[in-house]
């Protein structure tokens, strides 16, 4: 008898614990931190390890590494158990681009041949044909090129079929205040170098130099399109006529163009900040521009992890977080791996995914379909993201937001440990994406949140240079997470061990939280702050 009841009491005890296990299981598995865990350093390392291999050759758009890299994409989404977005049985959106890149260049001054990305900078454009060939004997000094109600150059002035040199920038006051603005703030006419081109374009302008004053500069900001080409959404037959040829001269350079006439431009110059007038300067100078472009098509594909919602009222609505996993390629010998920009973003959102994935396996959701998205042609100028919002695979009125992270692997001058991040863009729509972001870092990550690049003014305007932003153009709100450029942006020592894996993982693990808040709660987010123009 006291055996049984020892048996018996045994048996209570074991289930009686074993119920307490199981709940406290339950718990911890309905908890976001216990997926968040499975986002790792070593993980992180092991797909970056491949993505930014000399392998690879870099990424770029359209080439044999770029396919390589999103089939490596295709492959771990599969391993995690995601199967293929439904109806297509496919991981990808293929996307279609045209590359055009100089396959011959050569510009002579007075006969004195000048040397590209040192003396002048020149990025490919398309034309009404693929070839440039300009021999003049004249160019006019026509200020800033700037045709404004508020002040204008052209004023209505013959300048076609002409050469014509301007300045960069817009001219001020000599209280310092823009002539086009009024004030010391800046017109568009100084953020938006396509603004003057649409001007010489509209006065028939057969060629525009611009004189930079920092040359170096310039071809640092253009060194993708300047190694690489540039590269456009749909075949070469869809392009036509535009812009007016058109490049940056050193100052040095122009100097040597002007020759006598310098003094005669300088004094043009203070007469357009005195009386807000200017005065053209006729110039006799031999320029010969030779350009020829090679065209060409080629494939490319966006990746896409979708992680269908549980809830059957709410999983029609989608949580997107996206990263580029393109790069800038291989040129000569030169690797351009690209483990930071964005290999660390791209691999962080396969951590991600794999995180929800193992979310949904364990009956924890989510509620709202997520969708991590894999797109190409970024350092082509954000092509692959704006193909998507253009051709949604799901419909962007049912897209809740866009968590958007784009090289989280480093850090900047500007800080001297790692436990920061720039945020970008979370207020820009949606004061509740904000707010989220801030409750589950003060939570979870406890990571010093630095706004310098959202601020309206920034001069770098990376609000506009990532992914994100062709959901937020469209009226979603979105969150860039950024760490800030570093001594080997852009270049082939952007390299696998140079990345702070504990860093890339912290902060993956945020994006990851703000996607679960967003893929989980009863009503989706906000748009409540009207967009800036």
């Amino acid at each position: 008898m006291r055996y049984l009841f020892g048996c018996f009491l045994a048996l209570f005890i074991f289930n009686h614990t074993f119920a307490q296990y199981t709940t406290a299981e339950n718990e911890r598995h309905s908890q976001p931190s216990f997926y968040a865990e499975t986002i790792t350093a070593d993980d992180l390392k092991s797909y970056l390890s491949v993505l930014a291999s000399d392998s690879l050759e870099g990424r770029e758009t359209g080439t044999r590494g770029n396919e390589m890299a999103a089939q490596f994409l295709a492959e771990k989404i599969r391993s995690f158990g995601i199967p293929p977005v439904p109806g297509t049985g496919s991981y990808f959106q293929e996307v279609d681009f045209t590359r055009m890149k100089w396959d011959d260049l050569s510009l002579t001054i007075n006969g004195n041949t000048v040397q590209h990305k040192r003396d002048f900078v020149m990025v490919p454009t398309i034309n009404p044909n693929s070839d440039i060939r300009i021999s003049e004997d004249a160019f006019v000094f026509m200020g800033y090129g700037i045709d404004d109600p508020a002040y204008s150059d052209y004023n209505n002035r013959d300048v076609a079929g002409k050469v014509v040199l301007i300045y960069s920038g817009e001219p001020m006051d000599k209280d310092g205040n823009f002539l086009v603005s009024g004030n010391q703030t800046a017109s568009a006419w100084s953020l938006s170098f396509e603004k003057k081109l649409e001007a010489a374009q509209k006065a028939g302008v057969r060629a525009l130099l611009v004189i930079d004053s920092d040359i170096r500069e310039k071809a640092a900001k253009y060194r993708g399109e300047l190694i690489g080409g540039i590269t456009l959404m749909g075949p070469p037959e869809a392009y036509g006529a535009d812009y007016p040829p058109n490049l940056w001269l050193s100052p040095t350079i122009a100097k040597e163009m002007l020759g006598k006439r310098m003094k005669k431009v300088i004094r043009a110059r203070k007469k357009i900040s005195r009386k807000g007038k200017l005065k053209p300067v006729e110039v006799d100078g031999k320029i010969k521009l030779d350009a020829s472009m090679y065209v060409s098509s080629m494939p490319g594909v966006n990746v896409l992890a979708y992680i269908e919602g549980t809830d059957p009222d709410l999983k029609d609505e989608l949580v997107v977080i996206s990263a580029h996993y393109d790069h800038l390629g291989k040129h000569g010998d030169d690797i351009y791996n690209g483990a930071d920009d964005n290999g660390s973003g791209t691999s962080g959102v396969l951590e991600i995914a794999q995180a929800f994935q193992v979310a949904r396996e364990k009956g924890a959701g989510p509620r709202r379909s997520v969708l991590c998205l894999f797109v190409t042609g970024e350092e082509k100028g954000l092509l692959g993201s704006q193909f998507y919002s253009e051709h949604p695979i799901f419909p962007l009125e049912n897209t809740v937001a866009d968590i958007n992270i784009d090289m989280i692997g480093r850090v900047d001058e500007l800080h001297q440990d790692s436990n920061y991040i720039y945020v970008i863009g979370s207020d820009r729509l949606s004061t509740e994406l904000h707010r989220i972001n801030e409750e589950n870092n003060a939570l979870y990550t406890k990571l010093e949140l630095d706004y310098t690049y959202n601020a309206e003014d920034d001069p770098n305007r990376f609000y506009y240079r990532s992914d994100h932003y062709n959901f937020a153009k469209h009226g979603i709100p979105s969150i860039f997470f950024f760490s800030g450029t570093h001594e080997d942006y852009h270049r082939p020592s952007d390299t696998v061990d140079k990345i702070m894996f504990g860093k890339a993982a912290i902060i993956a693990r945020l994006a990851f939280y703000n996607a679960w808040e967003l893929a989980n709660r009863d009503e989706r987010i906000r748009v409540d702050v009207k967009p800036k123009t």
